[in-house]
């Protein structure tokens, strides 16, 4: 049976302070690339019984995503961030008991198989009802783990984050994020060798914005990757999520790490271009789809 992305976590509105509302929540930015990278993943998540939640809904559809496993929620609003931008850099206000909040375990239709690859965040796991259908999927899950960390004040803690990260096969977490948890600050490489050590992750990314990023695996090994040096930035929200997406892109065709950093870059470079974290047009993919088909037609 073919390998295929489970995604759980936040769906949510990005509102940003001149009115305009996007689609985001790093999940469902990640599901809705894969979507158009041909994975059909399975997006796990809620929304609210609203007119937010039926434009999610007929946003998925259109896009030709599952919502099999999209819960709605009678009680609580879908999940809604405001989002001011200062020095560039998104700032974040992320709404309390929201939809996402309260993935229920016992209305999921989730078939797991071995071959699968298990996608979640930290945030959409802050109230106990999320975390406990996390917890129970991830129980019955024998595929590979990517963790992407959100540290989003107020809403994490370190204890929850060391429980996920300790079973994580690859992690992906920003610049900041990494310096943030360390205990004794070090420089890059030598935080990164010790965070990959004491979490036992095969795979550490870290990015690192216009810098570009870097991996380390379970040898010690480190990779780097600089954006090109022409990179029209319009806004950097969702970049770090397109990243994800196309690491998990090829985890799921055994890509080598060296190159799931170079297309990685490639298309988080990208996607700083365009507003908001995702494109609704398809040809926007299908170009990188194309040139990595291609790509490997020769290596062949």
């Amino acid at each position: 049976m073919n390998k295929r992305v489970r995604v759980f976590g936040e769906v949510l509105f990005d509102q940003f302070p001149d009115g305009l509302r996007l689609l985001g929540g790093a999940p469902f930015n990640v599901a809705w690339h894969l979507q158009a990278f041909g994975q059909s993943p399975d997006f796990i998540s809620r929304i609210g019984n609203d007119v937010e939640g039926r434009d999610i809904q007929q946003a998925m559809q259109h896009w030709g995503m599952s919502i099999e496993n999209l819960q709605v929620d009678s009680r609580h609003p879908t999940g809604s961030v405001q989002i001011t931008v200062v020095d560039n850099e998104p700032q974040y206000n992320i709404l309390a008991n929201q939809a996402y909040d309260f993935i229920n375990i016992d209305q999921l239709n989730t078939q797991l198989c071995p071959n699968d690859v298990f996608y979640h965040g930290s945030l959409a796991l802050r109230q106990p009802v999320s975390a406990a259908a996390l917890n129970k999927l991830l129980r019955q899950h024998t595929g590979k783990i990517f963790v992407d960390v959100n540290l989003r004040s107020p809403w994490w803690q370190a204890e929850l984050l060391a429980t996920l990260l300790n079973r994580a096969d690859w992690a992906k977490l920003n610049e900041q994020e990494l310096m943030q948890l360390q205990s004794v600050q070090l420089p890059l490489k030598q935080a990164m060798r010790h965070f990959r050590r004491k979490y036992n992750v095969a795979i550490l990314i870290v990015t690192r914005g216009a810098q570009g990023a870097v991996a380390i695996n379970q040898d010690d090994e480190f990779f780097e990757i600089t954006p090109p040096e022409q990179v029209a930035v319009v806004d950097t929200v969702g970049a770090g999520d397109a990243f994800s997406a196309v690491a998990l892109l090829g985890m799921q065709h055994n890509w080598s790490l060296p190159v799931i950093l170079h297309r990685a870059q490639a298309f988080a470079s990208a996607i700083v271009g365009i507003r908001g974290a995702t494109a609704r047009n398809l040809s926007f993919y299908q170009a990188y789809t194309y040139a990595w088909q291609h790509a490997h037609m020769v290596e062949d």
